[in-house]
């Protein structure tokens, strides 16, 4: 809380929607997320996960299931557009990031949740998937109807427009990762 100059009362800020934007080439961006959701949940605040881009089935995801956290989570994604592996259209694509969006937008006007992750939402815009002025339209929505949510953007490439209305910015940088070296991926470090 802020003190005034002209006073010792404390500025207390109204309740409203925060949004945090998780980016950068590094690894961690969903993990940090992840973690804020089971500090959250830890706190008894209700939390949603919508995936972008992925399908659901990392371990994460199968960990919240399995301990039966009370997390919910919603899953939009049909691949990483292109890569790893992915062969599907980027039509096909959109057509899954814009039915997650829809989601996000009930979700979000429900006024349910104190947390809510939109995993992965910033390659959905970057590649396209996603209109940038309709997911700052959403964010910009619920700061103006006063609601008191978290709002999680994950993913690489947040456009500069994003990280404009954004109030925390963490940009995780790679100085080295072992993928370098054709190390893959694995189960329960990566997936």
């Amino acid at each position: 809380m802020k003190k005034t100059n002209d006073s010792s009362k404390p500025v207390v800020r109204s309740p409203k929607s925060v949004v945090h934007i998780y980016t950068g080439d590094g690894k961690g961006k969903t993990t940090a997320a992840m973690g804020l959701a089971l500090r959250a949940c830890g706190a008894k605040k209700r939390v949603a996960i919508l995936q972008f881009m992925k399908k659901g089935d990392s371990s994460e995801i199968k960990a919240i299931k399995k301990y039966k956290l009370p997390i919910d989570v919603f899953t939009f994604g049909i691949g990483f557009c292109g890569i790893l592996g992915d062969k599907k259209t980027k039509s096909e694509h959109q057509k899954a990031a814009e039915k997650g969006f829809k989601k996000a937008e009930l979700i979000i006007k429900s006024n349910k949740y104190d947390l809510i992750i939109l995993d992965e939402i910033n390659v959905a815009i970057d590649l396209g998937l996603l209109d940038i002025d309709n997911v700052i339209d959403l964010l910009q929505k619920a700061e103006s109807e006063k609601q008191k949510v978290d709002i999680v953007l994950t993913g690489r490439n947040a456009q500069p427009k994003l990280k404009k209305i954004a109030d925390l910015i963490s940009v995780i940088k790679k100085d080295k990762h072992y993928f370098d070296k054709n190390i893959p991926a694995r189960k329960g470090i990566e997936f």
